[in-house]
């Protein structure tokens, strides 16, 4: 499966932002697909999954400004950041599929800056 993540880009501080990720393939419904994030010199940090049956999950410091869906039938998998912070600034990485078995997009940039 190959993840091509789109969306990303220069932001002023307060902003909003659409990151976008499509599948090259189906995506069962019932497998992960989400975000996580790298901001410089920083590990990679979980940002907000999604799948059926189950509430979306958030990471705490974005749970209150973000919101992650889902259109199965374009397989892909979206999130819609709120009142963006110079601390979200990060390369935002798109992913699919469990811990064992781990999908992940190649990454886009969101840089919140005035």
């Amino acid at each position: 499966v190959q993840l091509q993540a789109s969306g990303g880009g220069l932001v002023q501080p307060g902003g909003s932002l659409r990151l976008s990720c499509v599948a090259s393939e189906s995506i069962h419904s019932s497998i992960h697909m989400g975000w996580y994030r790298q901001a410089p010199g920083k590990e990679r940090e979980f940002v907000a999954s999604l799948r059926s049956g189950r509430d979306p999950r958030y990471a705490p410091s974005v749970e209150d400004r973000a919101t992650i869906s889902r259109d199965n039938a374009k397989w892909s998998v979206y999130l819609q950041l709120h009142s963006l912070q110079p601390e979200d600034t990060a390369v935002y990485y798109c992913f699919a599929g469990g811990p064992s078995n781990r999908f992940w997009g190649q990454g886009t940039l969101v840089t919140v800056s005035s």
